[in-house]
């Protein structure tokens, strides 16, 4: 009885603790919330009333010494004004003296004002607020008038450290003085200057306070007060009150030094909610050349003010309205501007290097800027200097403008893009527009690079190019061997097209040139005599040229199997063709889950965060294209695995490499937790180009950046000639000039581009292979689609004519593609007359006319050779 009575006891007590245990866990989850509440209280109790440190830019402070800074070495002469900061450059070879601001430019009668400031500044850069409000700071006038800048100098650089803003002016004043030095000085000045001083100095006694009078922010700002009376500059002071007041303290005897003391017992901050920055610019001598630097790491700046654009040294070597000379531009092939050529109602020149930014957003596209080589530069007719943007080249943009507009000077330099901005819509909140901007900087420089040339021709300009290119890449840039024309064929796989199936309406890729087709195709060109022969396969994986995703290159079962690709590769290989493979690797589209593409994972992210959506826009209104989808711009991580799995593809079917889009197209990532800067992901291109090319496998890029082109055995689309901005005045090959017999490169096709004898024309002047798109397919099977561009691709229609084009061509221009470009000239409009090394001439003809030169006449619309 007693062990049933202990053991109902004991079934009692598990009954007890359980129900407690769950009690106590019951109590887990609202203990744990108390405490998260708890914790948010402390948070809010202890940070929330703190007040943000306002960002202090601290001003830099010029030590007044007028001796000039001098940095030389065996060829260059650099001696700078510590007044201006303004230089003078000695050539020592030829005599000729750069100046880094034009001679003069405070005399200017065209100019007003602040465009005079302008001129007379070697650094000038402006600023945005969150409206977008953009304005304008010259070192002259917001750090120079101010003295508010530093100069250090050595043996091998002078660094200027600029601070710009409107700060206050600085009077040798007392802002804090003891009441007795205050009543020995006051003894000192006569009656009408004791009357004025005393207005403006309060005296505070630490036992006779008022009652608005806080004596804690007191003691604070000013310590001597808990041991003797002071007096205190009034803050409502105006800067004409202080200059008299300077006025009467310096007939007092009052010093700089005694100024500096009474700054001492102040230690009340004072800050001022105007825009300040810090620049550095740093000069260096490399043997013959000046360096220019700008480390972005030493940019100071508040965030509220954003520095949207800079410009380094924008007047060197200016030319005045009575002076000759043309500026060099990197429009197409290059341009020239000639000095005060009179169109003073055209726009300026600008252009984008390597064109836009597409991980900045735009809802429309009205024209391109884009210039794919980083040179410009500036000739007297007797001297000349090139200027190589190296670092930061990807942030910049080339402008150039004559004399006459806004100044009386001919001018070009590069304006960099430093703070990158993105328009939020907030149409439905706010009628005023509103920016984000990218404010955290890489550590990065921006570099310029000057070469002077004892020479006024843009040929030796451009030699003088080629010479800075063959030092920095050497072997990649070797003389070839070719001994015919370079001949580019662009054969075209397959387009999507809507199709029709079970009343549903679905994208299904359209075969144009199935693999055993492009098989044949090759061969056929091979016998026809074209040698020298690239072919590049477009839309040949993955739905064609509009490619999904290339995580996996899948094959296009409408076009034939794997076996038929890797038979189309040996049969080039056999015949001595090259052929690449080519691939999209920035963007996907039409790409879903099933294609390994989720686009809040794998897109770039705009400033603003959002994804990198893009769109294609009209010729015709520049707004959205109808029809067509938005595609994405991919991450640049998951960018360069595309890229690199191209590379594995194509080394597995035995073919060259060709990239849509690496080498012509160049874009940051502003994701946040992995930022890529559009400078990174250029070496990141470029490093990937030369392990292509030291791997021994061919490189085919498209249009080409010039840091792709050393690395690429063939570029085609090659822009050659540019837009025709009414303000150039001539077309020149001055790219050409460096690289020709180094670089296989084409123009665009001869038979899509609209104007095929033109292509050829201009072929023919900038030393260019040829380029033929084809496709096996007629151009009927590409109505109701969006590929109009392919509809002259026809290779039935196309063959007869494209040997005709290429038999001439070869024959005529084959022997000099192992051969530099040696000489130039426009010898009219419209005729112009381009000379290699072994003294071959080519003239072209532009004209619909016969025109005669040396002697000889050039048919209308057709190009000459003499040998």
């Amino acid at each position: 009885m007693k062990q049933d009575k202990n053991k109902v006891l004991t079934e009692q007590q598990v009954e007890r603790r359980k129900a407690i245990s769950d009690f106590l866990k019951s109590l887990i989850f609202p203990v744990i919330l108390l405490a998260i509440i708890a914790g948010a209280i402390f948070f809010v109790v202890t940070y929330q009333g703190r007040e943000i440190e306002e960002e202090v830019i601290q001003p830099r402070a010029y030590a007044g010494d007028e001796t000039p800074v001098v940095l030389e070495n065996e060829y260059l002469t650099l001696t700078m004004d510590p007044a201006t900061t303004q230089f003078e450059l000695l050539v020592k070879e030829s005599g000729k003296v750069w100046r880094s601001n034009p001679e003069g430019a405070d005399s200017d009668s065209l100019a007003l004002p602040e465009e005079k400031d302008k001129l007379m500044s070697p650094l000038v850069m402006s600023f945005n607020t969150e409206t977008g409000l953009e304005t304008t700071y010259s070192a002259y006038e917001y750090s120079v008038k101010n003295g508010i800048y530093e100069i250090t100098a050595d043996s091998d650089s002078i660094r200027v450290d600029y601070s710009l803003g409107n700060v206050e002016k600085e009077f040798v004043i007392p802002p804090v003085c003891t009441a007795k030095a205050f009543d020995a000085w006051c003894d000192k000045m006569s009656k009408e200057g004791l009357n004025v001083v005393q207005q403006y100095y309060k005296k505070y006694d630490i036992n006779k306070l008022k009652k608005k009078d806080n004596k804690e922010e007191l003691l604070a700002s000013y310590p001597i007060l808990e041991t003797e009376p002071i007096y205190v500059l009034r803050d409502t002071t105006k800067d004409n009150v202080k200059k008299t007041l300077q006025k009467y303290f310096e007939e007092a005897g009052y010093t700089y030094e005694d100024y500096l003391a009474d700054k001492e017992l102040d230690l009340s901050e004072s800050t001022s909610d105007k825009p300040i920055f810090n620049v550095s610019v740093i000069y260096r001598l490399d043997g013959e050349d000046l360096i220019t630097e700008v480390p972005l790491k030493d940019l100071e700046f508040k965030e509220e003010y954003p520095i949207y654009t800079l410009s380094v040294l924008p007047f060197f070597g200016a030319g005045g309205k009575e002076d000759e000379g043309f500026m060099v531009v990197p429009e197409g092939g290059g341009a020239l501007i000639n000095f005060n050529n009179g169109k003073v109602s055209q726009n300026s020149y600008y252009a984008n290097i390597y064109g836009w930014d597409m991980c900045i957003r735009r809802d429309a596209v009205v024209h391109n800027t884009r210039a794919t080589y980083e040179a410009y530069g500036i000739s007297d007719t007797e001297n000349a200097f090139v200027c190589i943007l190296e670092d930061g080249k990807s942030y910049a943009a080339v402008r150039a403008d004559i004399a006459g507009k806004n100044n009386s000077y001919n001018y070009v330099n590069a304006l960099y893009s430093i703070c990158q901005r993105e328009e939020y819509d907030v149409g439905d909140i706010a009628n005023s527009q509103i920016f984000k901007y990218q404010t955290d900087l890489p550590e990065e420089n921006l570099v310029q690079r000057y070469c002077f040339v004892e020479s006024g021709s843009y040929v030796d300009m451009a030699k003088e190019y080629a010479d800075y290119l063959q030092d920095k890449y050497g072997s990649y840039l070797a003389l070839n061997t070719d001994t015919s024309v370079p001949v580019a064929i662009e054969m075209v796989g397959a387009v999507d097209k809507v199709k029709q199936i079970v009343g549903v309406p679905v994208s299904r890729p359209l075969p144009l040139t199935t693999y055993e087709e492009a098989e044949e195709l090759i061969t056929q060109l091979h016998e026809d005599g074209i040698t020298n022969l690239s072919v590049k396969y477009t839309g040949w994986c993955n739905g064609g040229v509009k490619q999904k995703l290339f995580k996996k290159a899948k094959t296009i079962h409408s076009l034939g199997s794997k076996k038929d690709l890797q038979n189309l590769s040996q049969t080039a290989s056999d015949l001595g063709v090259n052929l690449y493979l080519n691939g999209v690797t920035q963007y996907e589209y039409d790409s879903n889950l099933l294609d390994g593409f989720f686009s809040y994972r794998d897109a770039a992210k705009l400033i603003s965060k959002e994804r990198a959506e893009l769109h294609q826009y009209s010729a015709v209104t520049y707004a959205l294209r109808e029809g067509t989808d938005p595609f994405f711009l991919l991450h640049t991580e998951l960018a360069q695995k595309m890229s690199d799995h191209l590379v594995e593809v194509c080394n597995d079917y035995g073919t060259g490499v060709s990239f849509e889009d690496d080498g012509k197209d160049l874009a940051a990532d502003y994701y946040k937790k992995n930022f890529y800067s559009r400078e990174s992901v250029l070496k990141l291109q470029e490093q990937r180009f030369k392990e292509i090319n030291d791997s021994g496998t061919k490189l085919m890029v498209n249009m080409g950046n010039d840091y792709a082109v050393p690395y690429a055995s063939m570029v085609t689309n090659m822009d050659l000639r540019g837009n025709d901005y009414t303000i150039l005045d001539e077309c020149i090959p001055f790219y050409q000039l460096a690289i020709h017999g180094y670089i296989e490169y084409t123009g665009f096709s001869v038979n899509v581009c609209g104007n095929d004898v033109q292509q050829v024309l201009l072929s023919a002047e900038y030393g260019a292979g040829l380029q033929f798109t084809l496709m096996k397919e007629t151009p009927f099977a590409l109505q109701k689609t969006l590929y109009t561009e392919y509809y002259g691709a026809d290779y039935d229609a196309w063959n007869e004519r494209m040997l005709e084009i290429y038999n001439r061509y070869n024959k005529e221009l084959g022997h000099v593609y192992d051969q530099e470009m040696t000489g130039h000239v426009n010898l009219s409009a419209t005729l112009s007359c381009t000379t290699y090394a072994d003294g071959t001439k080519v003239y072209v003809n532009y004209d619909y006319e016969d025109a005669t030169a040396d002697g000889i006449t050039v048919p209308a619309r057709d190009y000459l050779v003499m040998r």
